[in-house]
């Protein structure tokens, strides 16, 4: 594809990501924004954390629950959240796994390059 094109469903090009055991990523970064294709294996969690960039989150296929600020709201394909900076957050998968987009704004620094884990403030 030309440059500055990509395919939801070849994420290839994209800064791969190990975010937790049964989740992976490729992000697509920006000036001003980035994108992360996550996928999430059944029954897969991630790591409570929290970063200064504002996050927006679309499930695309799938289900789980998502819990930010403490409370947890179960969360299927076409549902969409918003996460403030600072904001402690994760996600759980249901027994179909999960697909879903996430965009930052600023880009995270932590996810302009390959790795693994969610970056700061896990725990």
């Amino acid at each position: 594809m030309p440059e500055n094109f990509f395919n939801i469903d070849r994420p290839d090009g994209g800064i791969p990501r190990e975010l937790a055991a049964g989740i992976t990523t490729s992000v697509f970064a920006g000036d001003q924004a980035m994108i992360s294709v996550v996928e999430i294996a059944p029954g897969a969690a991630g790591t409570l954390h929290d970063h200064p960039e504002e996050q927006w989150g679309l499930c695309l296929a799938g289900s789980g629950t998502r819990t930010q600020g403490g409370v947890a709201v179960e969360v299927g394909a076409g549902d969409f959240w918003r996460t403030p900076g600072g904001v402690p957050h994760t996600i759980v998968a249901g027994e179909d796994g999960m697909r879903v987009l996430d965009i930052f704004a600023p880009p995270r620094k932590a996810y302009t390059v390959p790795g693994s884990g969610f970056g700061q403030n896990e725990g």
